[in-house]
């Protein structure tokens, strides 16, 4: 009876010991998956930007690239893909191949692209419209829209150059 006694307690010892160190090491596993991108901080929501020709938005006037895709924020840094259905962050890496298309097609001047008086879109629109804006083709229609208004500007103004109304 003593026998069975001791066998259990150094069994159940052992357990414990072995179910600890299984637990601190999954815990350092997961410290050293963690992504520590640098941390942005906003104010509050921010506005973004249609960027031309595509149906991503970046976020404006920030040194670093901030974008929304398909209703997740995605962020380059160093070579890498990190995505977030946060604005805010946790930001997570994504393998190579699992980065959609269209930001794969981006230019590599994307950001310059943006021109000057660039149509600020409030957060909460964003979150509210994308798909049925994608969907919808809505920023090549607004694209072929405006195209048409500036020629018919551009028009004007040559017509008044040339002392014609």
């Amino acid at each position: 009876m003593k026998m069975r006694k001791s066998c259990l307690l150094v069994i159940s010892a052992l357990l414990l010991v072995l179910t600890g160190t299984a637990t601190q090491s999954e815990a350092g596993v997961n410290v050293n998956v963690g992504i520590n991108l640098p941390a942005i901080r906003f104010a509050a929501p921010p506005d973004v930007v249609v960027i031309p020709g595509t149906y991503v938005y970046i976020v404006p006037d920030i040194d670093v690239d901030v974008l929304f895709f398909q209703d997740y924020w995605w962020r380059p840094y160093e070579g890498r893909w990190y995505r977030s259905r946060n604005y805010k962050g946790s930001w997570r890496y994504v393998a190579p191949a699992r980065i959609p298309r269209g930001l794969r097609a981006l230019p590599q001047d994307y950001r310059h692209r943006l021109a000057p008086g660039y149509e600020r879109i409030p957060h909460r629109d964003v979150q509210r419209n994308w798909k049925k804006w994608e969907r919808e083709k809505y920023w090549d229609r607004r694209g072929e829209h405006d195209r048409g208004k500036r020629s018919a500007q551009d028009r004007k103004g040559r017509d008044e150059q040339k002392g014609r109304y």
